[in-house]
């Protein structure tokens, strides 16, 4: 299958920080640009852009042109997977895949981008390629979307000023804040974010927030298949996943 730039990207990316933490963690020497190229066998420049992407996220970080560590992103999402809603999210994911055959997914925002935190076994099934410690764009994903269910159209406006959205995301993807506000006013009704080919070709999602007892939202639960699979199965699969993501988050079953 062929793969997307914006998947070697990602797969690239998540390669870095794990060179960088397992070094880390074995206390071994630290490395600069020019060491991590040669380890992975990637162009410095490459490397050197990469490198910037995950500072910038907050996954590494660099002090006077240094060596790269972990950054407190990375030791933020390490924290993150012992709370006890993300503990209990392997088995709810697992459920979905037992009631609806279908690849499933538990991810949280960090600003513009979506972190995956875990997802199902399943990886046969249809279901792109990110993988958990992964990022994605915010505004032209399932899970991103639902993560963005409460926002106002001026604070959708807000959020993504300045954000590029030429070139990513797969053919029904926004390419402005506008777009994704039409999005969202269109889903709002069914209570499900439904994501057709929004990042990936032929891919559909499928989410909705996950929920505090106090309303706020703490992530977004998601399923992924093909269009035969999401469009005439949405009104079925919605309140399966409605009743894992309220189980998550601890708020009251209707």
């Amino acid at each position: 299958m062929e793969v997307s730039p914006e998947a070697s990207s990602l797969a690239q990316g998540l390669r870095l920080v794990r060179l960088v933490t397992d070094r880390e963690k074995q206390g071994r020497q630290l490395l600069g640009v020019s060491q991590l190229a040669a380890e992975l066998d990637m162009e410095q420049s490459r490397v050197s852009r990469l490198a910037q992407e995950l500072c910038d996220l907050g996954l590494l970080e660099r002090v006077d042109r240094g060596p790269f560590r972990a950054g407190p992103g990375f030791f933020s999402l390490a924290a993150s997977l012992n709370v006890g809603w993300v503990q209990e999210s392997r088995a709810e994911l697992e459920e979905l895949v037992s009631s609806l055959g279908l690849r499933s997914r538990l991810s949280v925002r960090q600003g513009v981008r979506v972190l995956l935190l875990r997802s199902s076994t399943n990886n046969s099934v249809l279901g792109g390629f990110a993988k958990p410690g992964m990022v994605t764009p915010v505004w032209c994903t399932g899970a991103g979307r639902a993560l963005l269910w409460d926002h106002t159209p001026a604070d959708l406006e807000s959020l993504l000023q300045g954000v590029n959205f030429i070139g990513t995301g797969g053919p029904a993807a926004a390419h402005s804040a506008a777009e994704v506000t039409d999005l969202m006013a269109r889903d709002k009704p069914g209570g499900v974010v439904v994501a057709a080919e929004e990042f990936e070709h032929d891919v559909w999602e499928l989410a909705v927030p996950v929920r505090s007892a106090d309303g706020n939202i703490l992530g977004a639960l998601s399923v992924l298949g093909s269009r035969s699979q999401m469009e005439n199965g949405a009104r079925e699969i919605a309140p399966v996943l409605h009743s894992a993501a309220q189980r998550l988050g601890g708020t009251p079953q209707d």
